[in-house]
């Protein structure tokens, strides 16, 4: 098991010397570099930007023993580009699913739904399969779902005319329905 690397006051010290020798002068860079961070988090979009700061410096401060003999340059750059890269890794990392709400009934979501719904029950049980089949499937499965129910009933013509009767009487109790409802 990896122990989780914890900084300590020696750590910070190293750090603050690192940005400048003078202690006082090391606080205010660190202030604002601090302030810039979150400041740059923020334009991004990035809800978080003082925790992703604190997770910035401590990924700077963890590492300046290895680079303050090799790294030349202004270390606020180091920081930020250390930020950025954190930035990145977050946002990488997929977002936690929000649970998902309970939906509502048909009857109070989609009245017309749950009518039909209501409708369809009424219909003759034959009826009822043939307009399920009729709308089920998609491309080439609907196609030949139609053709089968058409071989079934007695041709393409005698499906359209069973369709036909079988919606005009859904067309007269949906709209029953969402007037009983207020619709």
């Amino acid at each position: 098991m990896v122990k989780e690397w914890v900084m300590n006051q020696d750590d910070f010290e190293r750090f603050l010397a690192w940005l400048d020798p003078d202690r006082d002068k090391a606080g205010k860079k660190y202030e604002e570099i601090r302030r810039r961070l979150i400041k740059m988090f923020e334009s991004r979009g990035c809800m978080e930007a003082e925790e992703m700061t604190d997770d910035t410096f401590d990924r700077v401060v963890r590492k300046v023993p290895e680079i303050i003999d090799s790294y030349f340059g202004d270390p606020a750059l180091y920081c930020y580009g250390v930020g950025r890269n954190v930035r990145l890794e977050r946002y990488r990392k997929p977002p936690t699913p929000m649970p998902m709400p309970l939906p509502d009934p048909w009857d109070v979501r989609e009245p017309p739904f749950a009518c039909l719904d209501r409708c369809l029950k009424k219909l003759k049980p034959d009826d009822q399969r043939v307009a399920l089949l009729y709308y089920t499937g998609d491309g080439r499965a609907k196609i030949e779902q139609r053709q089968k129910l058409a071989e079934e009933l007695g041709g393409s013509n005698a499906l359209r005319i069973r369709m036909h009767r079988i919606r005009v009487t859904l067309r007269a109790c949906i709209d029953d329905c969402l007037k009983e409802k207020g619709q």
